[in-house]
């Protein structure tokens, strides 16, 4: 089984959002189900039918998130320094448009790009990967080739 890179904040999301499902949310479903059942017939019955299907969902979840947690391997960025690594927060400026933006390069469990937080195995992440403040990078994207320059290297 591959370990899958996480940053400390991402784990905790992830644990608190498993104790959420298994301690709220699931004894919740099951009571709703269980008055559905009250209802009567089951086979047109359409809260029973939502209530199973948004169990389907949570159980599905539970399952994926122990099995995300069990692989996690937590990385703590606060050791590590100097070159762009897992973990570090980057401030670039598209040299086209001279926009700022910063990102956060984090497993991806815990990606989030409206939030700022790249994959670590998006492209643009992997190219940013060894270079330093000041340094020009050229990505590939679909709407064609983007050039960043690093202005910031941060760890928390």
């Amino acid at each position: 089984m591959n370990k899958i890179p996480i940053t400390r904040a991402g784990y905790s999301a992830l644990e608190k959002e498993l104790k959420t499902l298994k301690s709220v949310e699931r004894p919740a479903i099951i009571k709703a189900i269980a008055e559905a059942r009250e209802h009567g017939d089951l086979s047109e019955n359409a809260e029973y039918h939502a209530a199973r299907e948004k169990q389907s969902f949570i159980e599905g979840r539970v399952k994926e998130l122990e099995a995300i947690l069990s692989r996690a391997d937590v990385i703590d960025p606060s050791k590590l320094s100097g070159a762009i690594k897992f973990g570090a927060k980057i401030t670039l400026i598209d040299e086209d448009t001279e926009e700022e933006k910063t990102y956060h390069i984090v497993g991806e469990p815990e990606a989030d790009i409206e939030r700022g937080k790249l994959n670590i195995a998006s492209p643009l992440a992997r190219a940013l990967i060894g270079k330093e403040e000041g340094d020009s990078v050229d990505v590939r994207t679909p709407g064609g080739t983007r050039s960043y320059e690093v202005l910031r290297i941060e760890y928390e």
